[in-house]
């Protein structure tokens, strides 16, 4: 089946915040919404191929109207287009994924869990890496190669992320790892992180410090980073680790984090 274009308006009854060239899709009756970087249809970036960075949960990242929580977006367009104005960072186009409503969980989730279920991952992501990546690829002038693109996320789209990065190197050669959901399944990411031999990768994991009254969150965030470091992914060089004093597990921390995972995973000047 052919993806079908389809104007971002028809989206959306409510007033939007998307900024700058966002094109939308429905591929395989999901909405991706692409946002492209400023000036790519000028005739002088007419041969101009892009890095690609894919997002989870795409309801929440460049429009308050269509978010989570009603008001609250990651203002990943915008950032992304200040970045670049600055020259902080490489022009990427950016792929909001939508999430699939009540089965986010069986999606997202590498590994069933006791009370929550899921699992469901290895299918969503063979959609992701062989359907969605191949039209984007068709229709878009992209990078192809796996240090060009890169998958991201937050919570259990975090986790996913991370999963998919480590066992599938070959299609992802980075990933943003945004407040990950360790917890679940009984933390089975860690033994993966474990089990699997060192891959060529480049991740940013970060964690709130108040993410939950607990700590655990942040208990888990650190013990991750520590695994990663005994499989010998090596700090700033393989990855960057960074805790948000007082965040919580929401998209407005995560907007405010957003600046730095492009910075790190794009930026111009990376070492």
């Amino acid at each position: 089946m052919v993806p079908l274009m389809f104007p971002v308006p028809a989206l959306i009854a409510a007033p939007c915040t998307l900024t700058g060239d966002i094109r939308a899709h429905a591929v395989s009756g999901r909405t991706v919404l692409v946002r492209l970087p400023t000036g790519y249809d000028s005739p002088a970036n007419r041969k101009r191929r892009y890095p690609v960075f894919y997002l989870q949960d795409g309801q929440n990242l460049f429009d308050g109207a269509t978010s989570f929580i009603g008001g609250q977006e990651w203002k990943a367009d915008e950032t992304a287009s200040l970045l670049e104005a600055r020259g902080e960072i490489e022009p990427v186009i950016l792929v909001a994924v939508y999430n699939a409503g009540t089965d986010r969980m069986k999606e997202y989730a590498p590994y069933p869990d006791t009370k929550y279920k899921g699992g469901g991952a290895a299918i969503y992501g063979e959609w992701l890496s062989g359907i969605l990546k191949t039209f984007v690829d068709a229709t878009y002038r992209t990078k192809t190669d796996p240090a060009n693109t890169a998958l991201g996320g937050s919570s259990l789209g975090g986790l996913f992320a991370l999963h998919q990065a480590i066992t599938h190197s070959e299609i992802w050669g980075k990933a943003a790892v945004m407040s990950p959901s360790a917890w679940w399944a009984d933390r089975a990411i860690l033994q993966t992180v474990t089990d699997t031999p060192k891959k060529p990768i480049r991740l940013w994991i970060d964690i709130g410090t108040r993410e939950d009254e607990s700590g655990n969150a942040l208990k888990d965030a650190q013990q991750l980073r520590d695994t990663l470091i005994t499989r010998g992914y090596k700090p700033e060089a393989d990855f960057r680790y960074a805790e948000a004093p007082g965040a919580a597990h929401n998209e407005a921390a995560w907007s405010a984090r957003f600046p730095d995972v492009l910075r790190y995973l794009f930026g111009v000047n990376k070492k």
